[in-house]
């Protein structure tokens, strides 16, 4: 059994899932103080890939990052590098469809956040830097942390976009998803439910630590609730 799906699903679900914990958080923080009116824009725009099919959000970075697109076309002329049909041509897909979940979770966890709190801090002569770090993090850790962990999983079961935009060459950009589609068309149905159930294991853990996040987050509610 070939184990490079595997390691080739686990490096785009774990670079991407950097990339979208630092944009995410960056995103959610500096959106909640905009206007509503400009606030509900971005939010439709940057929760679109959510709710787009995979192969659309594919079609996309294709017209973006194709060959024989002017991006794409510059960035081949310049640096003697394909953007698509690579390895790391996951790490795009992965990322524009994991975004929307790590987006809205920290959105959610920096909305109910007390800003009594950071006001507390500036009284006392705190910068914005330090009560960001010091006192708005820590309070919303538990959701953003269940933010990161959903949009791991879900950058490790990509399979529409990836395969339009990484395709398929085995030992090169296989995947796990994309290679359960090509044991299944080939009908090696033995191989692909090895695959099918190794993912499954690997989404059962990431569920159970969402889980896990979700019933700490409870119980220091419940003690700061009993203290005060």
């Amino acid at each position: 059994m070939d184990w490079y799906p595997l390691y080739n699903s686990l490096r785009i679900a774990l670079i991407s899932s950097v990339i979208v914990f630092f944009a995410g958080i960056c995103s959610a923080y500096y959106i909640a103080g905009l206007h509503p009116f400009l606030k509900g824009f971005l939010d439709v725009v940057l929760t679109l890939p959510l709710v787009l099919p995979p192969t659309v959000v594919g079609y996309f970075l294709l017209v973006l990052l194709g060959p024989r697109r002017p991006f794409g076309a510059w960035f081949l002329e310049t640096f003697d590098t394909k953007l698509v049909m690579t390895w790391y041509s996951g790490i795009f897909a992965a990322a524009v469809v994991a975004f929307p979940l790590m987006y809205r979770t920290a959105r959610g966890a920096f909305e109910s956040f007390d800003e009594n709190l950071a006001d507390a801090g500036r009284t006392l002569g705190l910068g914005n830097a330090y009560i960001f770090w010091r006192i708005r993090m820590p309070a919303c850790r538990q959701g953003i942390l269940a933010g990161a962990v959903l949009a791991f999983a879900r950058a490790l079961g990509e399979y529409g976009a990836t395969s339009m935009i990484a395709g398929y060459t085995p030992g090169r950009t296989a995947t796990i998803s994309t290679t359960v589609y090509q044991l299944w068309r080939t009908d090696n149905e033995a191989l692909a439910f090895r695959w099918v159930t190794v993912n499954v294991a690997i989404s059962a853990v990431v569920l159970l630590a969402v889980n896990l996040l979700e019933r700490r987050e409870r119980a220091r509610s419940g003690r700061a609730r009993s203290r005060s």
